[in-house]
């Protein structure tokens, strides 16, 4: 399989890498965009890898086999970048990337649970070492919860009758009986496959995903280097609310309510924005990679 990284020339050139520098990617995946990182970086340039799925650390190794000892590979997830930086000699780095997206190589592992176009177990942690898993959250929480989580991370509208038909056609042991059941309460394929907002919000329930992202960004401030510049590629609303909103408020001085007649809170900016617009793929990318179409990404650069 081929693993092609989303958005690499705007994201590498964005980045204004320079020779010789150091570098994290909090999301290897494939290890497309941290294997162009190390070449832009050459001869020199140093990168931090890490993923909280194994099978993505043991991917990138061989990859990344030929650049030696440039790159350090971490098992873990990027709300602990700033631990395992400290850790590993990494600090006031030129660069840190973020790619939210899903791996082709996790998509086509049925039995990771991911998609529903391969039968899986209802799985769906990145990490096989957590506790919570998909089935556990489609066959034992209730229906309110099950709603709530349909809504708030898949953006659903029928969350409430999705989660009375999942609760009624229990016990869901695989993707294709929950993706059966949600199509059997809202209907056929119109555009996306009826069940792509329900696997969106069990996938970021069951990882944390959005409260780990909120985490992370203001250690991202902290380990790079003035001037130094973050890159983060976002594929929903949730994800890129998030990065916007973060980077909007990093780049004020003051946060205090426009009401008070001086400044309180002391906050000074912290970033500039790069990319005044998301940068999002063109027609050929999108061609090329279908997954890509949903893809946006963000560029600040630390003052």
């Amino acid at each position: 399989m081929i693993h092609i990284p989303v958005l690499l020339p705007q994201t590498i050139g964005g980045l204004a890498l320079q020779p010789d520098a150091a570098c994290i990617d909090g999301t290897l995946g494939g290890a497309g965009h941290a294997e162009a990182l190390l070449v832009a970086t050459a001869p020199g340039g140093r990168l931090l890898g890490l993923d909280a799925d194994p099978a993505a650390i043991e991917r990138s190794r061989v990859r990344l086999a030929p650049f030696g000892s440039r790159a350090t590979l971490v098992q873990a997830s990027f709300r602990q970048m700033a631990d395992v930086a400290a850790a590993h000699g990494f600090a006031a780095v030129q660069a840190i990337l973020l790619d939210l997206g899903m791996s082709s190589f996790q998509l086509a592992e049925a039995e990771r649970g991911f998609s529903f176009l391969g039968e899986g177990p209802l799985d769906m942690r990145m990490n096989p070492d957590t506790a919570l898993t998909a089935a556990e959250i489609v066959n034992e929480w209730p229906v309110e919860e099950l709603a709530d989580v349909i809504y708030q991370y898949g953006e659903e509208p029928r969350s409430r009758r999705i989660a009375r038909a999942i609760i009624a056609a229990r016990p869901l042991r695989t993707t294709t009986e929950l993706a059966a059941a949600v199509s059997r309460a809202i209907g056929g394929h119109a555009h996306i496959h009826p069940a792509t907002r329900v696997f969106q919000a069990l996938r970021i329930k069951v990882n944390d995903e959005l409260d780990a992202l909120e985490a992370v960004l203001p250690q991202i401030v902290t380990l790079l280097a003035p001037g130094g510049r973050f890159a983060i590629i976002t594929f929903h609303s949730l994800e890129d609310r998030i990065v916007k909103q973060f980077i909007q408020r990093e780049t004020r001085d003051c946060l205090c309510p426009p009401r008070l007649p001086r400044c309180v809170c002391g906050h000074k900016a912290t970033l500039k924005i790069v990319t005044r617009k998301p940068i999002q793929p063109d027609e050929a990318e999108v061609v090329a990679n279908p997954r890509s179409r949903s893809a946006k990404l963000r560029i600040a650069e630390k003052l």
